[in-house]
């Protein structure tokens, strides 16, 4: 009964917080009237919508009627959706300042803790702090450091599809993972790999849950978040909050033994903490490196894998592109060997449907969140500060085209020099000055996992033909688990591939 009275209380606090916003935007605005959106009720308003079923879909229909920039409102909150690349490039790079802030997540922010991390941390000191880490560790010379190992590591999955080719989500969910804990902490032993990776998976479930607008009335009524400890979403949020700091903790704890013992490989984490400065703490600096390690290796490995598997039901899907491709690699190297990433500009096909991969299915449909700092105004609309402010990337990479049809899969659409197609690099790691870091090191362990799996194997459908194409909705939209048959090319693509696992990590 307390509780419910407290709920009545809080409504009634925000009803009138409304009204103050209501009024004071009148006075503020200027004449300019807020972006146009679909209707609502008088309680809630029109920010339901956040919640439909394939919102991004949706929220892209919505721009024939309401235009580029879509408002929703309710219970004291604001959402512009962006429906163009033009508005998503006008306000994140070119007033980057007022649009380079995330919004405050109570549950994922403040109480699992993810503001402390480089993703979700306000944009100001700490965040350029963790931002220069990344920067230092992510830079073109760093990167070449890291071909060998994603080389490798595309060589291995070939050989597990050899072995199990109906496992193909966890043999590309382990590469993945196995790619980017090498990478991120250099730990290559397969047992302490999958402990991490698994871990992983169980916080990237947490936070998809945590950041998915609308799912917690605590994101849209912060006064809850005084609610006693014992609610549903307060338990959430602390087993959130311990499994997400153990993640990040425990491998550069044993990132730092190994240094100790002079036998740590080559990492993001082992190059930052062999240089520490001298203006902050010891433990302030591993605190940063612990969230920065922390993010690259998370939201790597979920979009990658991600990637990879629309990749898998594309090619099941559409034969003719999956064998034009083929005959690409076949002619452009010897057959006994896979692809590296040397080859890739004379893989310009490749290059073109893993471009493609990202295009058709995007992983992440509607970026991450934004806020606006202070009052805006664009293209005739008032934006009040605050406001959150989503790309709706679904709205770009499916816009009509005369030529193309966005539904369709076409690698051909980013050969052709006669369109203006926007390259995936521009926009599937974000945009402006929260562009991810890690999005040359993704883009290549991309490219070497596809082109390998082009040259040792054919896609089929399943033997009844159906391939599911059904998603996950969340910040990240994955498939759901589907079918499909891999077979090996040719007995010489397995010498090939045995060969080449021979030589992982020797030193080609």
């Amino acid at each position: 009964m307390l509780f419910t009275d407290a709920l009545a209380f809080s409504l009634l606090l925000v009803l009138i917080f409304c009204i103050h916003r209501h009024r004071q935007r009148i006075k503020t605005s200027r004449g300019f009237p807020l972006p146009p959106g679909p209707p609502g009720d008088f309680i809630v308003g029109n920010i339901r919508a956040l919640t439909q079923d394939e919102a991004p879909r949706k929220f892209a229909q919505y721009r024939e009627q309401y235009g580029d920039l879509v408002m929703l409102q309710g219970l004291g909150n604001r959402v512009l959706v962006l429906n163009s690349i033009e508005a998503m490039n006008d306000l994140f790079d070119k007033r980057a300042s007022n649009y380079s802030n995330r919004p405050n997540f109570v549950v994922a922010g403040e109480l699992m803790g993810l503001n402390q991390t480089m993703t979700f941390t306000p944009y100001g000191q700490e965040w350029r702090a963790q931002r220069k880490l990344a920067h230092t560790s992510l830079n073109p010379v760093q990167l070449k450091r890291y071909h060998g190992m994603q080389e490798d590591i595309a060589a291995l999955l070939c050989k597990k599809l050899l072995d199990s080719p109906e496992n193909f989500n966890h043999h590309i969910h382990m590469s993945v993972g196995g790619i980017m804990i090498a990478i991120t902490y250099g730990i290559t032993v397969l047992p302490m790999q999958t402990e991490f990776i698994i871990d992983a998976e169980r916080c990237s479930a947490v936070f998809a849950r945590a950041t998915t607008p609308g799912r917690y009335l605590c994101d849209l009524l912060p006064v809850l978040k005084y609610a006693p400890s014992w609610m549903p979403f307060h338990r959430e949020a602390q087993e959130g909050r311990k499994m997400i700091l153990s993640l990040r903790r425990r491998p550069l704890e044993q990132v730092k033994r190994e240094m100790n013992a002079a036998t740590a490989l080559p990492s993001l984490v082992q190059t930052l903490l062999a240089s520490p400065p001298t203006d902050i703490s010891a433990s302030q600096y591993e605190g940063r490196i612990m969230m920065v390690a922390g993010d690259m290796f998370e939201a790597g490995s979920e979009t990658t894998h991600t990637t990879l598997l629309i990749f898998i039901m594309a090619m099941a899907l559409n034969r003719d592109k999956q064998l034009r491709a083929q005959a690409e690699i076949d002619a452009s190297m010897s057959c006994d060997r896979l692809p590296t990433l040397k080859d890739r500009e004379d893989l310009p096909y490749v290059n073109a449907l893993m471009k493609e991969t990202m295009r058709w299915q995007p992983a992440t449909p509607m970026g991450l969140a934004r806020c606006s700092v202070n009052d805006d105004f664009y293209d005739g609309y008032y934006i009040p500060g605050n406001t959150t402010v989503l790309p709706n990337i679904w709205a770009i990479v499916h816009e009509p085209n005369e030529k193309y049809d966005p539904e369709a899969f076409l690698p051909e659409r980013f050969l052709d020099e006669s369109q203006n197609i926007p390259d995936p690099i521009t926009w599937a790691f974000g945009f402006g000055r929260r562009i991810c870091p890690g999005r040359y090191l993704a883009e290549n362990s991309i490219f070497a996992l596809i082109a390998s799996i082009l040259t040792v194997f054919d896609i089929f459908p399943p033997e009844d033909g159906v391939v599911m194409q059904e998603f996950k909705q969340g910040v990240v939209r994955a498939p759901k688990p589907f079918r499909c048959r891999i077979v090996p090319r040719s007995g010489e693509k397995v010498k090939t591939v045995e060969a080449r696992v021979a030589l992982c990590g020797a030193g080609r």
